[in-house]
């Protein structure tokens, strides 16, 4: 069962990964009739769910990879909506999501495919080094990972990939990331960190990343 969230950070939840970008407060309000702000937003920055950025006298809020992974479960699970309060409506749209999540699954797809954004940039067909690259990042994480889906340190991962240069490696696990293939995060505990895992950590989302995790 996912981690519940109250009607209006699920709202907030399920609007930022329509729009699969980052969206300022004053776009919030017209969009859904409020903005992210207080409890609500503290309590999914600290669950590591969106990320939220001052701009000007605004905050600007995305989902990470585990606010995307988040979607996935919640309309996957087939459960009933946050509790009540709830109208007919938002019954009627948890049925709809699930037929989404069901579709998705068919067609082996993620929300990321349907949703993910690129801020209205068209994204040009990877060369072939690139997929070069991310062959040979596939095998190093298998090289390094202990059971499936598990998590590798990028400090780890990066000597093993002959030398490639940091912003190559970085822009295809931000394209893996953005299609939901693989996940990065941040190492939980930052006592641990030392200045090699802060030069191998990437930054998405607004934070720092430092371990990754490949989708079979």
């Amino acid at each position: 069962m996912t981690d519940r969230l109250g009607h209006k950070q699920t709202a907030a939840m399920l609007m930022l990964m329509v729009l699969g970008r980052e969206v300022p407060n004053p776009e919030l309000k017209e969009l859904v009739g409020f903005t992210l702000t207080g409890k609500e937003r503290t309590q999914l920055n600290d669950k590591r769910y969106v990320t939220s950025e001052k701009a000007g006298r605004s905050f600007v809020h995305q989902l990470t990879d585990r606010g995307w992974a988040w979607c996935e479960e919640e309309i996957a699970a087939k459960t009933p909506p946050p509790p009540r309060p709830q109208s007919v409506l938002c019954s009627s749209l948890y049925v709809v999501l699930g037929g989404v999540a069901d579709f998705l699954h068919r067609r082996d797809l993620r929300l990321a495919d349907v949703f993910g954004s690129t801020n209205g940039v068209a994204v040009e067909p990877e060369a072939e080094p690139e997929h070069d690259l991310e062959t040979r990042i596939r095998v190093a994480y298998r090289e390094l990972v202990r059971e499936p889906r598990g998590w590798v340190a990028l400090v780890d991962l990066r000597p093993k990939l002959g030398g490639a240069a940091a912003a190559e490696v970085d822009a295809v696990l931000k394209e893996l990331s953005r299609t939901g293939k693989a996940h990065l995060v941040p190492e939980d505990n930052r006592k641990v960190l030392t200045a090699a895992d802060q030069e191998a950590a990437i930054r998405v989302g607004g934070e720092d990343n430092h371990l990754l995790s490949i989708e079979a």
